[in-house]
């Protein structure tokens, strides 16, 4: 029995800041971003959006141009790490919406549930999707990812930032892909990478407003939380490439191949921080599954780092990079870190490629390596099926791109910072956050959003 996914749907954030403003703003040469990072973009979220807007435009645009009929969802499956609430999921907002849109009780009997795992968060999603409907094979499910990827000012993670949310269906039968009942993992607990509760003292937040009734119930302490991550940068690439390995040797146990296991993969498909990290992550798995091994074990670990830089410069590894990974890049250079669906946006953007091309992909396999900070790999992989041309056809991704709205490095700085209060693109055909109450005591908070025709 085939199952996987039926057909996908995206939404990213319609405004972008050129790499090239920010990297003259930030006194960085350009190229070093553009040719060594392969970034030429990044996705900003407007004032009237967040993860939950992301989430229902995907899930919306799914739906339509799918023509789904809710009543055969049994799961809404979310996968993110840009949570808005600590306790309400994003799947709680997403099946309210598509209520208000398509009908009271719609999905009142369809579980919902959000996903943690930093980036590897919505392949989470994916697998438990893949082994419910493989235990329920007349039950369909929905896989939604949705994220913000911010940092800090003048960090070294501002010019991965992006925005926006994949959906996608699974089916038996499926055809897009279908994936193979292989799932290898590797785990550790580490901090490469985290957004932690930060504490301000009572004082330094309540300042000159101490009569204020609210106020006098704050703890000494208070805990806030920041959208922007605490990481390592270099921590976070080795733990990136330890997992990576660890679970493509894992996957190949798995197999029981002795053969080289890549070779049989006509694209592979990587999580994308930037749009060049995964052909810098891969070298040390292509050097050691080479036909004939190109790192012998034997090297101490200065030469052995040395052996990886060369062969990442080789002819060869660039032929490989161009015909295995280079396509499921082209997104990302465009769009920027999509944390839980930048894996998912390379895969769509790797069927955008082909779907303009003569290139045969049907039987074919792809392969996928996910990963998550924290930290957690998995490996997997699928074939590509007979009618997934039928199903990419409302996509329309690089279409899609094209009409993102440049942004000058002001803007981009008030809307950073929380200063812009009028959206930069006026919505149109999207849902939109219209208001967070503030006045209602026990509703303090609780966000509302409605759709713009």
């Amino acid at each position: 029995m085939k199952i996987g996914i039926d057909c996908l749907a995206f939404d990213v954030a319609k405004i972008n800041l050129p790499i090239k403003t920010l990297a003259k703003a930030r006194n960085i040469e350009p190229e070093k971003l553009e040719k060594g990072l392969g970034l030429l973009k990044m996705t900003l979220p407007d004032v009237h959006q967040d993860t939950v807007v992301f989430g229902a435009n995907a899930l919306t645009k799914l739906i339509l141009d799918n023509q789904i009929n809710l009543a055969e969802i049994a799961r809404i499956y979310v996968g993110t790490e840009s949570a808005i609430d600590s306790s309400k999921p994003i799947s709680s907002f997403l099946i309210a919406l598509m209520e208000q849109k398509f009908g009271e009780n719609s999905l009142s009997e369809c579980d919902v549930v959000d996903f943690t795992f930093a980036c590897i968060g919505g392949v989470d999603a994916l697998q438990n999707c893949i082994d419910f409907v493989r235990l329920n094979p007349s039950k369909k499910a929905i896989v939604v990812t949705t994220d913000i990827a911010k940092y800090d000012l003048n960090s070294t993670g501002e010019y991965t930032q992006g925005a926006g949310a994949l959906a996608m269906l699974i089916t038996t039968n499926p055809r897009v892909i279908a994936f193979e009942n292989l799932w290898a993992t590797s785990a550790k607990g580490v901090f490469d990478f985290f957004k932690p509760y930060r504490t301000l003292s009572k004082e330094a937040i309540t300042a000159n407003k101490n009569n204020n009734p609210w106020f006098d119930n704050l703890e000494s302490e208070i805990e806030i939380h920041k959208d922007q991550p605490v990481f390592d940068g270099q921590y976070s690439n080795q733990c990136y490439m330890d997992r990576t390995r660890e679970a493509y040797f894992s996957f190949k146990k798995l197999k029981n191949n002795c053969d080289t296991v890549y070779i049989s993969w006509q694209s592979i498909v990587m999580h994308l921080p930037y749009a060049f990290q995964g052909r810098r992550m891969l070298t040390e798995i292509y050097a050691l599954d080479a036909l004939t091994p190109l790192l012998t074990g034997e090297e101490n670990a200065i030469e052995y780092q040395n052996k990886i830089k060369e062969i990442s410069k080789s002819e060869e590894y660039q032929n490989f990079v161009t015909h295995k990974l280079q396509a499921a890049e082209i997104a990302s250079s465009l769009i920027g870190n999509l944390y839980t669906g930048s894996i998912f946006m390379g895969f769509l953007s790797t069927l955008a490629h082909f779907h303009n091309t003569e290139k045969k992909i049907i039987g074919n396999k792809f392969g996928f390596m996910a990963y998550g900070s924290g930290s957690k790999s998995k490996v997997f992989e699928g074939t590509i099926q007979a009618e997934w041309k039928l199903a990419f056809e409302p996509v329309h991704l690089f279409e899609t791109l094209e009409k993102s709205v440049e942004i000058d490095f002001d803007t981009y700085q008030k809307l950073h910072k929380k200063e812009q209060k009028i959206s930069i693109q006026s919505p149109k055909n999207e849902w939109v956050l219209d208001r967070i109450e503030k006045e209602i005591p026990n509703l303090i908070g609780a966000r509302y959003y409605k759709w713009i025709d």
